[in-house]
């Protein structure tokens, strides 16, 4: 069985005859596409759609679709190796050890003292929520 798809039939061949199109030039128009490669216009769209997905055509509602501009390089990441020093747990001979102290950590997971309300979690103190309140609300509604 031969599945053929004419939305990538198109697809291919206009995006072989974008080489003769200038970046920002614009193709040739829905309909004068439908006449040249006998397909449907749903066709044209999809295909058209796909070559847009692949940032090779952008496309203007009501005025056509253009050749892609040329993408400007991408900048090359960042040096991150920094990164593995700093965070290695490992000592070089030329460097001092490195320790963590955990004692802000062991604050801040320790329970707070009777009597205190925390309210760093994000949500309130269940002593705090309007229980009542809402579900008499709920209630009405």
């Amino acid at each position: 069985m031969n599945e053929r798809s004419s939305v990538d039939d198109l697809a291919a061949k206009l995006r072989d005859e974008l080489s003769r199109y200038s970046p920002g030039g614009k193709l040739p128009s829905s309909r004068a596409l439908v006449e040249r490669h006998r397909v449907s216009p749903v066709t044209v769209s999809r295909a058209l759609a796909q070559l847009t997905a692949e940032g090779l055509v952008v496309t203007r509602p009501g005025a056509g679709a253009y050749r892609a501009e040329r993408r400007p390089a991408t900048a090359p990441a960042g040096d991150t190796s920094w990164q593995e020093v700093s965070l290695s747990a490992a000592a070089t001979a030329d460097s001092v050890p490195r320790t963590v102290d955990a004692s802000g950590v062991l604050a801040t997971l320790a329970a707070p003292p009777a009597g205190v309300v925390e309210l760093n979690g994000g949500y309130l103190h269940p002593v705090l929520q309007p229980e009542r309140a809402l579900s008499a609300a709920l209630a009405r509604a």
